[in-house]
This record gives C-alpha cells, structure tokens and sequence, in this order.
C-alpha cells in the first residue's frame, strides 16, 4: 500500500486542525513554545493583569464580556475553566485594586510603558528560562484576539504602549 498508495490519499493533503477549533490554552501553547499548560495558564493571566492595568474598569469589562468560551476542555478541575476566568485576577485584592484604580498610563511612577509590561510578565508570571518573553505575550495576543470582536481588538489597541501594540498587531 505505501508502495501504490490509493489515488484519495495521493490527492488529498492531511487536513490540519483549525485554530479556532484549538482550546485556547493549547494555542497559548503551539505558538510560545511553552511545554506546560499550567505555564500557558499562569502566564495568560499575568499578560491579562498587566492589560487590565492598562485599561479603564469599563474597557476591561467590556473585553471580559466576549471571552465566555472554554479555555481548555479537560476533566482536570484546575483547568477546567473559561477564558473569561483568566481575565479574572485570582488574587482577590489585586482583583478589587484593578476594579477601582485609574489606568496606569500617563506621567508617574506607575505608568506601564513596554518594558514594564515585559518585565512583569517576565517576573509575575515565572516565566521558564527557555522561553522568549514576546513570544509568550504574542501567542497569548493572538490566542485572545481569536475571541475577540473586531470592535473590541481595536478597543485594546488604544491601550497599549508602542511595542506591546506591535506585538499586538503582529499577532
């Protein structure tokens, strides 16, 4: 058979895996070179903390609002939740301190420029040491762009400091 495989198989390529058919996590996975699922959730969080910190209570409620899809399908409890949990904050004071706080943007010492965005994801989130960093936050943008409108993707947009933009809009 391999030596005069049928016609069908010679004409049909393999059909490849849809990305928007990919849980979420998998795809933070395939495109950041991460080989733990619990780096890719940890990881995705961090990024989405330091968005959030960059956007108003409105915008990231508006942003939270579309991503009510399953993030990884799985009978493991500590994975079994929605990307909308994600953009939760776990740790509860953090949670309510974004809630209430300005958006840090702007003059001060607390004003999230690019290299403060990457560091923190770098160090908040235990990055591995065999991984690169904007590679981590794009695959994680373009994971998060797939359930996105694109109301909302342009909405971030207006967010976000000028590297961590490119990377955006790279992703």
């Amino acid at each position: 058979m391999e030596a005069n495989p049928p016609e069908i198989i010679q004409d049909k390529p393999p059909m490849a895996i849809a990305t928007k058919d990919m849980p979420f996590l998998e795809k933070v996975m395939a495109k950041s070179g991460l080989t733990d699922i619990f780096d890719a959730r940890d990881l995705t969080e961090v990024v989405f903390r330091v968005m959030r910190d960059l956007m108003t209570t409105e915008a990231a409620d508006r942003v939270e609002a579309e991503l009510h899809e399953p993030a990884e399908i799985t009978k493991n409890k500590s994975l079994n939740m929605e990307i909308s949990d994600l953009w939760h904050d776990t740790n509860p004071i953090v949670a309510f301190l974004s809630r209430v706080r300005p958006p840090w943007q702007g003059p001060g010492i607390f004003k999230i420029d690019s290299d403060r965005f990457l560091f923190r994801v770098e160090n908040e989130g235990g990055m591995p040491a065999n991984v690169d960093r904007e590679q981590v936050v794009k695959a994680i943008f373009s994971a998060t762009k797939d359930e996105l409108s694109s109301e909302r993707i342009q909405e971030i947009s207006s967010w976000l400091p000028d590297k961590i933009l490119q990377l955006w809009e790279e992703a």
